[in-house]
C-alpha cells in the first residue's frame, strides 16, 4: 500500500483530548523540546505545538508512541509550520541561492 504525501498513518495521528482546561492526552507527538510551568513545544506530526497555561507537568511522556499526558490549567494551543520556523531561521543570502 502507498502512502500519500502529506498523510499521517493510524498509529501517529495527531490527537487532543482535553477535560475541563485541567488535563490533556495527545497522541501524535515526534519530540518534547521544552516544557515549564508555564509553557511546553511539541513537535507534533502535523507541526510545532506550543501549549500555555499556568502549573503545567508532564505526567507520562511515551514517545514509542508518540504520546503524553498533561495536566495544570491550559490556556492556549498554538501551532506552526515546521518549514515556516526553519525558513525565518535561514538568511537571506541563503534563501536566494537555493
Amino acid at each position: 500500500m502507498e502512502e500519500r504525501p502529506g498523510a499521517v498513518n493510524a498509529r501517529s495521528a495527531h490527537k487532543i483530548v482535553i477535560s475541563n482546561r485541567k488535563s490533556g492526552v495527545l497522541s501524535g507527538v515526534i519530540d518534547v523540546l521544552s516544557f515549564d510551568v508555564g509553557e511546553i513545544l511539541l513537535e507534533t506530526e502535523l507541526g510545532m505545538l506550543m501549549i500555555k497555561g499556568n502549573d503545567l507537568h508532564v505526567n507520562r511522556l511515551t514517545l514509542e508512541k508518540g504520546e503524553i499526558d498533561i495536566e495544570g490549567r491550559i490556556d492556549s494551543f498554538t501551532y506552526s509550520d515546521m518549514k515556516e520556523s526553519q525558513r525565518k531561521n535561514e538568511s537571506l543570502l541563503g534563501r536566494l541561492f537555493k
